[in-house]
């Protein structure tokens, strides 16, 4: 929501401690959400068939067909009968002031999926912020399983402590971060940036326009700079189509190099695109960017995955 005047100007000072306040707000707008379904989405614009696994509540049908009819398997959703969906819900005011809440709702039941079941013949699982708990069980369930993870705790970081971030990073196949949440999770832990490399296969951290950094241990780190003519509408969602990117050359057996490189010109469609599941892949101008950032030799290698 969008409220034409300054928060500021309706404080008083002396009475902040009695605050009654309600905004009219001339604007609204409701968008897809959410980092699980913002990957998936990603990830079956690409061709892929994703499977989502997460709470919901009985809201949630809407978004379910856009999600089915854009390739994503809904089928490991699970559907609350006592919360709504998960949503954040922010006012902003003329000079870039937020105030915003996040309702978890039917996130708070994560806790309750078995990955056993739903999981059969899945290649790799990602770990996104949920509720910590959650991931913490489902991290449990995949060493278990004997399931490749990778740990995207994101915004959640905030919310464990430096045990529970180990037990979330240690033995990932991924580890993600952007460069802050990747110091956090050093601070946390205790592990200098080398012994993180000890307790996980890959290491990705995204660098917002420089682009990203992929590490593994023994190896020289790839570095791959940002998509240079990117113009931003709107940030939210763009590291989740990084990830899209990323793990759908992966997938289609591409090297880091690749993948980042992908990662990144996906990352921009949503930086260029109000809301996170709003941009629309052309394979054709998609390449053509690609060969512009990245040079022939990366748009041959990736063309036949868009025939």
């Amino acid at each position: 929501m969008t409220f034409p005047g300054k928060f500021t100007d309706q404080l008083v000072a002396d009475k902040l401690d009695k605050v009654a306040l309600s905004f009219l707000v001339d604007q609204l707008q409701i968008r897809r959400g959410g980092v699980a379904a913002n990957i998936a989405f990603g990830l079956a614009c690409l061709g892929l068939r994703p499977l989502l696994v997460g709470s919901v509540g009985p809201d949630f049908d809407e978004y379910r067909g856009w999600l089915d009819r854009h390739g994503v398997d809904t089928t490991g959703v699970r559907e609350s009968q006592l919360h709504h969906t998960a949503r954040f819900v922010a006012t902003t005011d003329q000079v870039g002031n937020q105030i915003a809440s996040f309702y978890p709702g039917a996130m708070n039941e994560d806790i309750e999926i078995d990955l056993g079941p739903v999981t059969d013949g899945c290649d790799l699982v990602l770990i996104g912020a949920s509720d910590p708990d959650a991931m913490l069980r489902f991290t449990a369930q995949c060493r278990e399983l004997g399931l490749p993870w990778a740990a995207d705790t994101s915004w959640q970081l905030a919310r464990c402590d430096g045990p529970q971030v180990h037990e979330l990073v240690h033995g990932a196949a991924y580890l993600f971060s952007n460069e802050y949440e990747g110091a956090l999770i050093e601070q946390k832990t205790g592990w200098t940036p080398a012994e993180v490399l000890d307790h996980v296969d890959i290491r990705v951290t995204t660098l917002g326009a420089d682009g990203a950094r992929v590490e593994r241990n023994g190896e020289p780190s790839v570095d791959v700079p940002g998509v240079p003519d990117a113009t931003m509408a709107e940030p939210t969602g763009a590291g989740d189509a990084f990830r899209s990117g990323f793990l759908a050359a992966i997938a289609w057996g591409l090297p880091l190099e690749r993948a980042a490189q992908l990662g990144n010109l996906m990352a921009v469609h949503a930086l260029e695109t109000v809301g996170t599941q709003e941009y629309v892949l052309k394979p054709e101008p998609l390449i053509t960017r690609l060969a512009s950032a990245y040079g022939d030799q990366a748009a041959a290698d990736i063309t036949p995955f868009f025939a």
